[in-house]
């Protein structure tokens, strides 16, 4: 069992681990499970790397994310540029079909919409994003449409969790409607139902996954 306080170390230290947050002033409040981070950083990869560190910790149930990113004179940049600049490395990522693809900027936010055939394209052009200066968000809207007509094979996702090391044991159930899946059950960390995420969208045919897994840890309510 871990209290409010226990946990809000270990997020403390899970983000002063990582060594581009060493410096970072990075606030953390734990509540039952839900972490708030608070502070000011210098890149927007700062931002996605304190956060991707809070999910990993065990007995993170929930994480509000207020943290700003405010760059120096150095990494400030109009709309147009960073239009440019995402455009650029979209171009150098085989990942990410950049036809499909359309941006938006807008005060240093990233908007993409559009249609990929894989969820991987998806996140891979979001991740293209994260080292350029400038951006202060992204807005991911893009849909995945897949060009396989095969009906999605329930067992094959079943066995994908069952073969994983970190969700094996977790209690996860699988449902498929045409090319939608519903993952339902419980696993220990946000970590485990990312994980889940991931796997169920690596079936051929899947358009949309609906993760309703929840999370369950035994905490001392304390203060």
């Amino acid at each position: 069992m871990k209290s409010n306080e226990s946990l809000q170390k270990e997020v403390q230290d899970a983000i002063k681990w990582e060594p581009l947050l060493e410096a970072a002033e990075i606030g953390v409040t734990v509540k039952d499970g839900i972490v708030t981070l608070t502070g000011t950083v210098d890149s927007y990869i700062k931002k996605t790397e304190a956060e991707d560190a809070a999910k990993r910790v065990a007995g993170v149930k929930a994480i509000v994310e207020n943290i700003v990113v405010k760059y120096g004179d150095f990494g400030v940049k109009n709309d147009n540029d960073i239009a440019k600049e995402v455009l650029n490395a979209f171009k150098w990522n085989w990942q990410v079909p950049n036809d499909k693809i359309t941006i938006k900027v807008e005060k240093g936010w990233v908007n993409l919409d559009g249609k990929v055939n894989w969820n991987y394209q998806k996140d891979a052009a979001k991740t293209a994003i994260k080292n350029l200066l400038g951006v202060n968000g992204v807005i991911n809207n893009i849909k995945v449409s897949s060009d396989v007509k095969d009906a999605v094979e329930k067992g094959a996702i079943e066995r994908a969790i069952a073969r994983n090391w970190s969700i094996n044991d977790q209690d996860i159930q699988v449902k498929v409607s045409g090319n939608r899946v519903t993952l339902t059950g419980t696993v220990g960390s946000i970590f485990q139902k990312d994980e889940a995420t991931r796997i169920a969208w690596n079936a051929p045919g899947v358009w949309f996954v609906d993760n309703n897994l929840e999370i369950e840890y035994d905490y001392m309510l304390v203060d």
